[in-house]
């Protein structure tokens, strides 16, 4: 008994796994089944299968593999990431400039912040700029 119970569980994890295979496969049959045997629904089927129960169907079961994809990507850019900044040595340090093409050459920073942020260091050229820079903004705080 256990061991029905057990291959039913493992079918119908399957067919949830599969759902939006399966179900796109049904559409493509019903679809094709009606244009040979000559009735005029064919392509609305076609169309209300692809556009809207297919991809309904991708929401409710989810397709985790892509998810899951798309999560390893990023963890390998991360690491990569992070393996080349252990790679500096303390005598290599980049400058601000070179730190800030490289988030931006990264994808890091949008337009709008690389912009924002080149702009800011072009203003603060000197250890005096950056202090002045500082003062001012804890005045704007205080205020």
């Amino acid at each position: 008994m256990s061991d029905a119970s057990g291959e039913s569980d493992s079918v119908g994890q399957r067919l949830r796994e599969n759902a939006t295979g399966i179900v796109s496969t049904l559409v493509t049959g019903i679809w094709l089944g009606a244009m040979f045997s000559g009735q005029d629904w064919w392509l609305a089927a076609m169309l209300v299968g692809y556009v809207a129960v297919v991809p309904i169907t991708a929401m409710l079961f989810g397709d985790n593999e892509e998810s899951e994809v798309a999560k390893r990507a990023k963890e390998r850019a991360s690491e990569k990431r992070e393996r080349r900044r252990e790679k500096r040595t303390d005598d290599e340090e980049e400058t601000a400039l070179e730190a800030l093409r490289r988030r931006y050459a990264e994808g890091e920073l949008t337009d709008e912040q690389f912009e924002r942020k080149l702009e800011a260091l072009l203003e603060t050229e000197t250890v005096e700029d950056v202090e002045d820079r500082a003062r001012s903004k804890s005045v704007e705080r205080e205020r």
